[in-house]
């Protein structure tokens, strides 16, 4: 039989017991830019990997905070995004307003699995090009979960979707067994070392393409609590830029690397083949004092280093 026999519509089974719709959903999960969640017995962190669709263009934003006690991570189509954080704010708020309090972390993941799974089941419907790793806590302490396209849920101690996630599963299936009681700082650099294996070869971390959120009581090792309300109250809370910058240098300090990170290669300077008896005579000419030609074309100190993911050909709704 061919393929194309049953992958034209959302509601009809291959002779191998697939949705080949669903498969489609879930590459284009794969094709987003890396997202990385975990949890100690304390604190939940999410790391994500932004992209630029350009030179001219910012970065988009992966993080979406969803109540105080829920935030998310995306990977995936950004439009698909938008469309189940923002049914999930609905949920938390009818919570709040009907039963005065905080929609519990797995109800809220629920019922966007719900609301996606009645998309693979239904004539003339399409999954949901997106996948989310949904931080929350409770009474029991911090959570963290994972949410497919499929409408499945499961919830990990630590896990990677997105582009390249496989190589941060390995880090983190390699390290799992320290996350339970590591401090807040030791965990947001497992974090970062997981995330930075799903880079390509010629790219790094940078405040530009890095984004950090955690959810669990304020640290005053990688925050200021005395202006942040949110950190007092072990909300969630988004970490970028100046911010960013300062763990990101920690955790360059903590592998033995320049906290400034790498930096381009200086340009070599073009050997010129004509005109050299021109340079010749102007060297004569000021006493053989080299110095000042050795200064013009001697590089910046301030070269700024590469900008990571910046200028990628990817498509602005896939994040």
């Amino acid at each position: 039989m061919f393929r194309n026999s049953y992958d034209s519509d959302n509601v009809t089974f291959s002779p191998q017991g697939k949705l080949h719709q669903i498969d489609y959903a879930l590459e284009a999960v794969k094709q987003g830019s890396a997202a990385i969640g975990l949890r100690s017995k304390t604190h939940a962190v999410l790391l994500t990997l932004k992209r630029s669709t350009g030179e001219l263009a910012t970065y988009q934003k992966k993080l979406i905070r969803i109540d105080d006690h829920v935030g998310v991570a995306i990977a995936g189509l950004m439009s698909d995004a938008r469309v189940l954080s923002n049914f999930m704010r609905q949920q938390a708020m009818q919570s709040r307003m009907l039963y005065g309090r905080p929609i519990p972390v797995g109800r809220a993941v629920q019922g966007i699995s719900g609301r996606a799974q009645n998309n693979t089941q239904q004539y003339g419907r399409r999954p949901y090009g997106v996948g989310f790793l949904v931080i929350g806590r409770d009474e029991t302490g911090p959570h963290l979960f994972e949410f497919s396209p499929a409408g499945t849920t499961f919830e990990y101690y630590a896990h990677s979707i997105g582009a390249r996630s496989q190589s941060a599963k390995t880090y983190l299936e390699k390290n799992f067994e320290s996350f339970e009681n590591a401090s807040l700082p030791e965990l947001i650099n497992h974090g970062l070392s997981a995330l930075h294996d799903t880079l390509q070869q010629d790219k790094f971390l940078t405040i530009q393409n890095t984004s950090i959120a955690i959810i669990g009581p304020s640290s005053d090792e990688v925050e200021d609590i005395s202006i942040s309300g949110a950190a007092k109250r072990g909300n969630f809370r988004v970490w970028e830029n100046e911010h960013v910058d300062r763990l990101l240098r920690a955790w360059r300090r903590s592998r033995g690397e320049p906290e400034d990170g790498p930096q381009e290669a200086a340009p070599a300077p073009e050997a010129t083949t004509e005109g050299g008896a021109e340079a010749t005579d102007s060297t004569a000419a000021t006493g053989g004092d080299s110095s000042s030609t050795e200064a013009a074309s001697a590089p910046a100190s301030g070269d700024a280093p590469s900008s990571g993911t910046g200028g990628s050909g990817d498509d602005v709704e896939m994040q």
